[in-house]
């Protein structure tokens, strides 16, 4: 018997060991990075910094308008894509029919993840900016870059939705409820978790774009904060690129600083977003 568990024992420890290694290749290369962006971001980091407008093409002055400028795109592309994504994924999971048209928008879906940004941005520029006469605005960069992240959001809503087990339908249904009642009060309440996370996610990735809003109405050097969705504003990413490789003379320091305070906001973001996840599950659990 012990040269029959040998082994499987061996089998059992290379596979534990290899998961690990793999762990290790994804984790340790994003904890240097993180590593590397404080030490040489906490320098630029003050007051100043952060409430203050640039000055002098960015090597002066702060980040406010690009903080909040970040602020408003992900308010709004999370506001756009997140009711439309949970409503489709309702649709594909519970009233769609299992047949080829359904099967070919669910390839469709995925597919479109994995699109690169730009395209999304050129459809942006010609879509809100150009035919409904948006302009180069925030609107027109929110609408794009919540078209990119409705794909992720349908797809994670979807699988959220499906991840019910189907007892619970079965159970509502048998009291009395109707079909909308059950997904209103059981379905959705279960999956708010799952689609919390790809509401996360997608909102993450917006966060960093700087391919689509580019083209469709971030501005480098705009003092002056956005007073309406249609006037054009500052984004965190694009300031970043913009300050790490176009204005000669920029010091290190306060390319480190931009790129430290867009980590940040991505990571607050997610934390909120995973206390309001585990605070669902909870409730989930305890009701």
């Amino acid at each position: 018997m012990k040269t029959r568990k040998a082994p499987r024992l061996v089998s059992q420890q290379t596979a534990f060991s290899l998961l690990i290694a793999a762990t290790a290749v994804v984790v340790i290369p994003v904890i240097v990075i993180i590593i590397q962006i404080v030490l040489n971001g906490a320098g630029a980091i003050s007051w100043d910094f952060l409430t203050q407008p640039p000055s002098q093409a960015g090597k002066a002055g702060g980040i406010f308008p690009a903080i909040l400028g970040t602020f408003y795109l992900m308010l709004g592309t999370i506001i756009i894509a997140l009711p439309v994504g949970v409503l489709a994924g309702v649709y594909l999971s519970e009233y769609a029919r299992d047949d080829w048209m359904t099967r070919t928008v669910n390839m469709a879906i995925v597919n479109l993840a994995g699109v690169p940004s730009i395209v999304y941005g050129l459809f942006g520029l010609g879509v809100f900016v150009l035919m409904f006469h948006f302009g180069m605005s925030l609107l027109a960069a929110s609408l794009t870059l919540a078209c990119q992240a409705l794909a992720m959001t349908v797809t994670t809503s979807r699988e959220a939705i499906l991840s019910v087990p189907r007892e619970y339908r079965e159970g509502s249904l048998a009291v009395g409820a109707t079909r909308w009642q059950t997904i209103r009060h059981v379905v959705l309440p279960q999956a708010m978790p799952g689609i919390i996370t790809g509401a996360v996610l997608a909102m993450s990735r917006a966060a960093g774009e700087t391919a689509p809003i580019l083209v469709v109405g971030a501005a480098f050097f705009l003092p002056a904060l956005p007073q309406s969705p249609l006037d054009q504003f500052m984004a965190l990413p694009y300031h970043l690129y913009t300050v790490a490789a176009h204005i000669p003379g920029m010091p290190r320091t306060t390319i480190w600083g931009v790129a430290l305070v867009l980590l940040v906001v991505v990571l607050s973001f997610n934390v909120l977003a995973t206390i309001i996840r585990l605070r669902a599950r909870k409730r989930r659990y305890s009701t």
